[in-house]
């Protein structure tokens, strides 16, 4: 019986936020499979969840949660840029990008970390 205390809170991280976001997500894929992605509205669309990822990046980047604040913010900057620009030298790949990014601001934490 201890095993499954040991996975009580994995059951309920799956149940409260795994499953409630794939059901939408499978609506979506049911919903849009005959959109034509050149629609205005389906630019529109995807151009406003641009601006809203590109917003939450931005505030996690210049006003960090938690331990993320101990790294300096030129070093929070640069890792960004530089995951950027991985992102566009490896054919637009998001996670070229990210791997880059995450090894930049990591190495940064441990040479200029408080």
């Amino acid at each position: 019986m201890n095993w499954l205390a040991d996975l009580a809170p994995y059951l309920v991280l799956i149940a409260a936020g795994f499953l409630p976001n794939e059901i939408w997500r499978l609506i979506g894929i049911v919903l849009a499979r005959g959109l034509d992605e050149t629609a205005p509205v389906v630019v529109w669309v995807r151009a406003v969840a641009t601006a809203v990822l590109g917003g939450v990046i931005a505030r996690i980047v210049l006003v960090p949660p938690g331990a993320l604040a101990s790294i300096p913010t030129p070093v929070r900057l640069g890792a960004l840029a530089l995951g950027f620009v991985g992102f566009l030298i490896v054919r637009r790949s998001p996670f070229a990008g990210i791997v880059i990014g995450e090894a930049a601001l990591l190495a940064g934490a441990v040479l200029f970390g408080r």
